[in-house]
């Protein structure tokens, strides 16, 4: 059994930082950023994937040396690994545009002897169903949701932008919700973040999570909303993959059942460090994490009933 098994797509990602012309390539993606994040904190990660022909094979022997087993990862030699133009800003904003899709991720594609403490579920490009969402709720006790691929739209130029879904049944079967302020508004229809995150819970969420960059963190449980800072990093160079970094640490915690706010203050002490280098290879250790972690859980707040 593995503790943490991630669904989604890899990428490959062409990261230009703001104020550079030539983009980076870097490994992407959730089964990249989230499988590293709980590995480096000593969890066993698996991941369910599909990437194309053009996946380097330098990226999967990357990866098995990092702990992340790929057993579940095909190879569709016809078709293109998910690729991302990812563009930052100085004011912190950033253009994405997708320039290759992978095929979607069916339920057939779950290994018949998969077993995990937790799944985490993060489409990126649309490549998961509502099916795989429910099926995975009867493989695992803990199912955490990042719904952004779920959200977005691609236009003719892969620009990508957010449109709403029809239904929010799927949350039924859904234990941690983890969005960003942008896409949970979207997502709800609801335009203020925390009567967004009180509609998340009434589907049945235990933890619904709403981050907001550099100003922290929103976090319902138990009828409660707190408020989280983010930890402070030694310098932003590359934000890349941050949301996955946080939700990968979280899930560490919380499969040992730590409190949900110290499970997010080790999520964003987890994501400022990868984010002081270019690419997934800022990941630290439980001793550097859990420090930084501290400076955060002392400073939350609690807002109001959730």
């Amino acid at each position: 059994m593995f503790d943490l098994v991630t669904i989604g797509h890899f990428a490959i990602d062409l990261i230009v930082p703001s104020g550079e012309v030539k983009p980076r390539r870097r490994l992407g993606g959730p089964p990249t950023y989230v499988s590293l994040s709980a590995s480096k904190l000593g969890l066993s990660v698996s991941v369910v994937s599909r990437v194309g022909g053009d996946f380097p094979a330098k990226y999967v022997e990357w990866l098995r040396k990092r702990g992340v087993d790929l057993s579940g990862l095909k190879i569709c030699g016809d078709s293109k690994t998910t690729r991302f133009l990812i563009k930052y800003y100085p004011d912190g904003s950033r253009e994405m545009f997708l320039k290759g899709r992978a095929p979607p991720i069916l339920v057939e594609d779950l290994p018949q002897s998969l077993k995990a403490k937790a799944i985490h579920i993060s489409p990126i490009a649309g490549e998961i169903s509502a099916d795989l969402i429910v099926v995975s709720s009867n493989i695992a006790s803990i199912v955490s949701l990042d719904p952004q691929g779920l959200l977005r739209h691609f236009d003719s130029d892969g620009r990508v932008s957010l449109r709403g879904v029809n239904s929010l049944g799927f949350l039924s079967h859904v234990k941690i919700f983890k969005s960003s302020e942008r896409e949970i508004k979207v997502l709800t229809r609801v335009d203020d973040v925390i009567r967004a995150l009180r509609r998340v819970r009434a589907h049945g969420v235990e933890v619904a999570i709403a981050t907001m960059g550099d100003k922290g963190a929103l976090i319902s449980f138990s009828d409660k909303i707190f408020s989280m800072p983010a930890a402070r990093p030694k310098a932003i160079v590359d934000p890349t993959g941050a949301g996955d970094a946080f939700i990968g640490a979280f899930l560490s915690e919380y499969i040992d059942g730590e409190d949900p706010l110290w499970c997010a203050s080790v999520g964003a002490a987890a994501a400022s460090f990868l984010i002081e280098k270019v690419g997934p290879r800022g990941f630290r250790g439980r001793r550097d994490v859990y420090r930084r972690a501290m400076e955060v859980y002392d400073k939350a707040l609690i807002l109001n009933n959730g």
